[in-house]
């Protein structure tokens, strides 16, 4: 498993706009850009997969931005990885079986099925809001 730039900046801007956004209000991608100093361009790209995915909602215009179309207590590291298309397989053996010709042989494939399991359900078990409270108030350099 390897996450990706867009799987961590995803991760990163979903944790600023439930810090900035707090009540549900709208956050406007430059303002998400500066806070993380992350690419605008990329960022919108990464928020149209969020919208596409029912996390965020957006509106457009002046005062328009984005904001969670869930609470953020609802919603999981592993909802915003899947969203922009990580893959959290720990591998190519606990996928692809069809493509494996060992796979009736291999003692192996259950403990890459099982940590692909594990880390599924880890990252299912965090969410932006015990993330934001497990911080401990830091601040960034």
């Amino acid at each position: 498993m390897r996450i990706t730039t867009r799987g961590r900046y995803a991760l990163r801007a979903s944790l600023a706009l439930a810090g900035i956004g707090k009540n549900g209000d709208l956050v406007a991608i430059h303002n998400l850009s500066e806070e993380e100093q992350i690419s605008p361009v990329f960022l919108e790209q990464i928020f149209f997969k969020l919208k596409k995915a029912g996390i965020v909602q957006s509106v457009r215009g002046p005062r328009g931005g984005f904001a969670f179309a869930l609470p953020p207590e609802k919603i999981t590291v592993k909802d915003i990885l899947d969203a922009v298309g990580e893959e959290l397989d720990a591998g190519p053996c606990d996928k692809h079986l069809e493509e494996c010709n060992r796979i009736t042989c291999c003692a192996s494939h259950k403990v890459w099925v099982k940590v692909a399991d594990l880390v599924k359900n880890y990252l299912g078990s965090l969410t932006l809001t015990s993330l934001l409270e497990d911080d401990g108030g830091r601040t960034k350099p």
